[in-house]
């Protein structure tokens, strides 16, 4: 396995193990976080459906990028990107002072991994052959 492809499942591995503890937490301690006043509220179901959705995307990425589709896996993982960077929310509604500092530890580790990601994202688009592995002939 090429040393991208080990950095990328690396990343992956570390956001979806702590993305795992952010998403169950969002959903068990539901009425602990705050809403917002502005924008929308996700239910619980939502959150926990979303992780499914944004996790199949990780896997996909990785699965893409082992075969070559370099612009089709930094697609995405710049759509897993967000389910990290989603995590801003939570610090833009307010009410956060009052969160234990485990709490803050995933939500910030969510985040930075998500930035990781998307940086990655970026970094893959920017490397991609044009026309896929088929068009590179040396």
């Amino acid at each position: 396995m090429p040393h991208r492809e080990r950095t990328v499942g690396a990343v992956l591995a570390a956001a979806i193990l702590v993305s795992i503890v952010h998403y169950v937490d969002n959903v068990a301690a539901y009425d602990a976080y705050p809403e917002s006043e502005t924008l929308p509220n996700p239910s619980a179901a939502l959150i926990a459906a979303s992780w499914f959705g944004f996790t199949a995307l990780a896997i996909a990425a990785l699965a893409l990028l082992r075969r070559g589709r370099e612009r089709a896996a930094a697609f995405c993982l710049a759509g897993y990107s967000g389910s990290g960077l989603v995590g801003i929310l939570h610090y833009g509604v307010g009410g956060t002072g009052d969160f234990p500092w485990w709490r803050h530890a995933h939500i910030v580790a969510d985040i930075g991994l998500g930035a990781v990601v998307l940086l990655l994202a970026v970094r893959t688009a920017l490397r991609a052959r044009p026309g896929g592995p088929a068009a590179h002939t040396g």
